[in-house]
């Protein structure tokens, strides 16, 4: 029992460096060949957008809010990506000695 209890505590202690790694992380979502981009953390926060002027037309704003929409999509593909990279292997050793988790 005390072992399964260790490495219980070694699994959360896995999980929370994960985690705090992919708070860190910096994660950039594009659109339009880099004329739109946003950049965001791994939790979720968006913390710029860059929109090149050339993309800027007063009579075409739908085209604009398309790339803004896609670099957002992009950024949360990434932000997925980046989740199952740091937490999948962790994930897959939750069924080794826990039971119900395998």
């Amino acid at each position: 029992m005390a072992g399964l209890l260790q490495q219980a505590q070694q699994m959360q202690a896995k999980l929370l460096e994960a985690q705090n790694e992919i708070a860190a992380t910096e994660v950039t979502g594009t659109a339009g060949n880099g004329l739109v981009t946003v950049t965001g953390n791994g939790t979720g926060e968006i913390t710029a957008v860059t929109i090149d002027p050339k993309v800027v037309d007063p009579d075409d704003v739908e085209t604009l809010q398309d790339l803004l929409l896609g670099a957002l999509a992009d950024l949360s593909n990434k932000r997925e990506e980046l989740a199952g990279e740091k937490m999948g292997p962790l994930a897959g050793g939750l069924g080794g000695g826990l039971p119900g988790l395998g």
